[in-house]
């Protein structure tokens, strides 16, 4: 059986189909496998076993230009990564063994078996970050008073300079945007984060500045509260870094009001930072078969 089903799946090729969408603000991939029944010559009922089968052995293959293709950060996708050998592409299809899968059904005319997966983006950024202990965080020679806060808010989701070039950009997604400061001092990284948490919390959390102005007493939704607290530090980002600018840029004394204090240090540790994008930004579709 087991031949026979890898025979098959290496004639489908055209048979298949993915379509998707990467949703940066809620920290997953969503897509839908289809199989074209009647053109891999599979007939119910007895085909629906096989159909099924075949989504979940075409579904590693399918997926895998859409996780080579993600921004790792300012100037990497995952298979620059790969390719130089921070990587394995073995491991890569490992990962997309963890997605969730939904039982797979028929379209209306029965002519296609659609499957639905879902693969938490934590998961591949868990598996990139390869540090064992967080970096330091070195406090300012000349620390500054800063109030105790629950959380960072960065807002950048309008266009802005982009530093080193004469234009200016809308703020992208990736895996793992750095924060830095008009002095181009590095605020915050992945290596920063402990390893353990970046399994179930990403570097950073994207939402659209809808999320962040709510009729709630902390003006946010609930899941960003959560994470951020009642009493964040809201941060206007000044310019944007990155061959894809994904990195904001904030001002000196707002990085100086994190770096002088321990309890604000602590927030970039546990990864309490949200940046706010253009909402058309946070939204990644794709297709392929």
């Amino acid at each position: 059986m087991t031949l026979c089903l890898t025979f098959l799946c290496a004639t489908l090729w055209g048979q298949t189909k993915i379509s998707g969408i990467v949703e940066w603000d809620q920290g997953v991939i969503n897509t839908e496998i289809s199989l074209n029944m009647n053109n891999a010559g599979l007939r119910l009922p007895f085909g629906r076993i096989q159909g099924e089968e075949i989504l979940s052995e075409e579904y590693p293959r399918l997926i895998r230009p859409l996780l080579l293709s993600l921004p790792a950060d300012s100037s990497s996708t995952v298979e620059d990564m790969i390719n130089r050998g921070e990587f394995a592409i073995h491991d890569l299809d490992t990962l997309s063994l963890e997605a969730k899968r939904v039982a797979p059904a028929f379209s209306t005319d029965l002519g296609y078996l659609k499957g639905r997966y879902s693969i938490e983006l934590t998961i591949i950024s868990s598996a990139l970050a390869r540090h064992n202990q967080p970096a330091l965080i070195h406090r300012p020679l000349i620390p500054q008073p800063a109030a105790p806060y629950t959380g960072i808010i960065i807002i950048a989701d309008e266009e802005l300079p982009v530093h080193g070039r004469n234009s200016t950009a809308s703020a992208l997604p990736c895996l793992f945007p750095k924060i830095w400061d008009t002095e181009m001092n590095l605020i915050y990284a992945k290596n920063i984060i402990e390893h353990r948490r970046l399994r179930d919390t990403p570097l950073v959390r994207y939402t659209a500045a809808a999320g962040i102005f709510r009729p709630t007493p902390s003006g946010l939704e609930g899941e960003l509260a959560e994470l951020v607290g009642s009493n964040p530090l809201r941060i206007l980002a000044r310019k944007l870094f990155g061959i894809r600018p994904t990195d904001p840029v904030i001002d000196r004394e707002d990085a100086l009001k994190i770096l002088s204090s321990p309890d604000n240090q602590k927030l970039l540790r546990e990864g309490r930072v949200i940046i706010v994008i253009s909402e058309k930004a946070l939204k990644t579709p794709f297709s392929a078969e």
